[in-house]
C-alpha cells in the first residue's frame, strides 16, 4: 500500500501518480489534499506518513510546488525518511542506500513523465543492505526527538 499526499501545489501531480499507479495495480490510499485550493503541506505530509508509522501503508509519496517543503514536514515524524529528487540517479539511491520510505516531489517543478518514472524507481528498487547503511539509518534514526 503506498499513501499519497499533496497540498495545492502538488495537488495536479499527485491526480496523475493516482492515475499511473491505478493502470500498474498497485493499491494506495488517497490522504489528500482533494482539490486545488490552497492549503498547508503540513497538514497532507502528517496525515499520509500517519499510514506508514502505523503499518497500513509501505511507503509513501508527496507532493508540494517543489517537494521541498512537504519534504521538511515528512522529515519531522519518526520513523519518516523523506527524500525529495528530482532526478532518477537520487530516487533509484535514496532506495538503495538509505532505505527511503517517502519520495517526495515537485508539481512545480517537475514534468509528469520525469516524475512517473522516479514513482517507478522508488517503487521498484529495494533496500541494498549492508551494514554501512543500516548503521546510517540506525544514526539517523538516533537524531529523531522524542
Amino acid at each position: 500500500m503506498i499513501a499519497l499526499g499533496a497540498d495545492h501545489g502538488g495537488y495536479e501531480l499527485k491526480e496523475e501518480i493516482k492515475k499511473h499507479l491505478e493502470a500498474k495495480g498497485i493499491e494506495f490510499v488517497d490522504c489528500g489534499t482533494y482539490s486545488p485550493a490552497s492549503t498547508d503541506y503540513p497538514i497532507w505530509a502528517k496525515k499520509a506518513c500517519g499510514e506508514i508509522t502505523s503499518g497500513r501503508a509501505e511507503k509513501g509519496i508527496l507532493c508540494c510546488g517543489t517537494g521541498v517543503g512537504i519534504s521538511m514536514a515528512a522529515n519531522k515524524i519518526r520513523g519518516i525518511r523523506a527524500a525529495c529528487c528530482s532526478d532518477y540517479f537520487s530516487a533509484k539511491y535514496t532506495r538503495l542506500h538509505n532505505d527511503a520510505n517517502v519520495l517526495c516531489l515537485g508539481g512545480r517543478v517537475l514534468g509528469v513523465g520525469l516524475a512517473l518514472e522516479l514513482v517507478d524507481v522508488f517503487l521498484e528498487t529495494e533496500f541494498e543492505g549492508g551494514e554501512r547503511h543500516k548503521r546510517r539509518i540506525e544514526l539517523l534514526h538516533s537524531l529523531e526527538e522524542n
